[in-house]
């Protein structure tokens, strides 16, 4: 990858369930350092296509390229071939994902749920490991439950369990998926401070969210994705400033409330 490359280069990406096309050729940059939110009503696109940039949805045409790296293909024969399960583990060591539910072993402490793919992906030792989980719990809030188990912890704490096991792998892009939505209201706000904090510190991060304020507030570049495509793409003062422009768009955000997060 060249200095002047996006970190993630989407081109052309399609990506069918059946009859159901869901990505109509979605083209998507996200350059290093920037934040991109991907904003849209259900059914639109946009959980698919972090799935697709992770492969935890194989994609059916176009390219994804993390780092200059071809995700799902090796084309570098000429030809096009499924990648194994040992390339693409490798890859997907540097792509992490937060998802809706928190997705954490319960007979594991948070510690402990941090540290397994230190362990077994990245290939730390123990102490490595647990000083590695530590820190990056510390630096979400959560100092004082390094030996509790999910069920002792609220969900606000265990979605930010979550996103410190995903940055500890030290990813080059950061997925996150609607990480707010199996929140109650009071807990929303104690984990998107965390994800503000990693955006001031540079982590490249794709995030599909309908939280518009904190859309707006943090992003580099803000997606409108409506029937599988790119229908707008801007700074959240263009998309969220001028959006009678797209009729589909104004539609969209007449019916979300901005409001103080």
């Amino acid at each position: 990858m060249s200095g002047n490359d996006p970190l993630v280069k989407v081109r052309g990406l399609t990506k069918s369930f059946g009859a159901n096309q869901v990505l109509q050729g979605v083209d998507l940059d996200v350059p290093k350092g920037s934040v991109v939110s991907i904003i849209g009503a259900s059914g639109s696109g946009k959980t698919t296509l972090l799935r697709c940039v992770n492969l935890l949805e194989t994609y059916d045409g176009g390219s994804i390229e993390v780092d200059g790296v071809e995700v799902g293909y090796d084309l570098s024969d000429g030809r096009r071939r499924p990648r194994g399960e040992r390339e693409l583990a490798g890859i997907r060591a540097d792509i992490g994902m937060v998802f809706q539910l928190f997705n954490l072993f319960p007979h594991l402490t948070a510690t402990e749920n941090v540290m397994l793919g230190l362990r077994k992906v990245r290939g730390m030792g123990k102490a490595e490991a647990r000083a590695a989980a530590e820190q990056w719990l510390v630096r979400v809030g959560l100092a004082d439950k390094l030996e509790s188990l999910p069920i002792e912890l609220s969900g606000g704490q265990q979605q930010r369990v979550g996103i410190a096991r995903a940055v500890a792998m030290n990813p080059k892009v950061l997925l996150l998926d609607e990480i707010t939505s199996a929140l109650d209201p009071e807990l929303v706000g104690e984990v998107l401070k965390v994800v503000r904090e990693l955006a001031r510190d540079g982590m490249t991060m794709m995030l599909v969210t309908h939280e518009m304020t904190f859309a707006r507030d943090v992003s580099s570049r803000v997606v409108f994705m409506d029937g599988g495509r790119v229908a707008v793409e801007g700074s959240p003062k263009d998309v969220f400033g001028a959006p009678a422009q797209h009729e589909r768009l104004r539609g969209f955000l007449a019916r979300i409330e901005l409001r103080d997060i």
